[in-house]
């Protein structure tokens, strides 16, 4: 009987840990009006707790453990399902990313190791706030078209009846000066003018280079403009 109460007194004193954890957590997020909020954050750590601890009480540390490596990759398809595709930028990682921390908040819980729990909350809630000016900081850097990985595209403007022509003229120009073409895609279409991109394979470029075919395409009397562009997202 004194056993079945330690369990039981066990248990509560980790979910108790793991939901003030979460609530901490989630309070930020809330704040912050991010899709996962203060109540799916406490119960990512609630629940994480609850398996871990069943774990325990019913395999004992071989239990946990198989239970915490179930944890992992069970929250790992809850984080995909905030993850959302909008236009040209990808939305929800770092929120799926801290669903994925805060189970190892429930799991630190759930074994009975509160500090560390508090630990690992403690690094989450840093990481999400206490990081923001480091990010907002090399955001605000301009960007280097000569170092920097990124997108490039080479854009042409042309009339309606030269799509064709225009799409081979930046074939042959890029595959000339070796440079993959990912895709070539209409980003606008009017009955006086047609606007074609062509979507380099994610690298590094010379932008005296990209200059030059770009001035070498604008020559052809087919071609109403030509220039170039670079980003980080696609």
């Amino acid at each position: 009987m004194m056993t079945t109460h330690h369990n039981f007194w066990d248990t509560a004193l980790a979910l108790s840990v793991a939901f003030a954890l979460g609530t901490i957590i989630g309070l930020e997020r809330q704040y912050r009006q991010r899709t996962a909020g203060l109540r799916t954050n406490v119960l990512v750590a609630v629940g994480a707790a609850a398996f871990v601890d069943l774990g325990i009480r019913m395999g004992g540390a071989d239990g946990s453990i198989r239970v915490i490596a179930y944890v992992v990759s069970g929250i790992g398809f809850l984080g995909a399902g905030v993850i959302m595709k909008d236009g040209g930028q990808v939305r929800g990682l770092n929120t799926a990313a801290t669903l994925w921390s805060t189970a190892a908040v429930g799991a630190f819980s759930g074994t009975g190791l509160p500090g560390e729990a508090a630990l690992v909350a403690l690094f989450i809630l840093a990481g999400n706030t206490l990081l923001r000016p480091l990010v907002a900081f090399v955001d605000r850097r301009p960007l280097r078209p000569d170092t920097t990985e990124a997108l490039y595209r080479m854009h042409v403007v042309c009339h309606p009846e030269h799509v064709s022509t225009a799409r081979d003229l930046l074939a042959d120009e890029l595959e000339h000066h070796n440079y993959p073409i990912q895709d070539i895609e209409t980003l606008s279409e009017g009955d006086d003018y047609v606007e074609l991109a062509a979507l380099l394979v994610p690298t590094s470029a010379d932008p005296k280079e990209l200059d030059t075919m770009s001035e070498h395409i604008a020559q052809n009397r087919d071609i109403i403009s030509a220039t170039w562009s670079v980003s980080t997202t696609n």
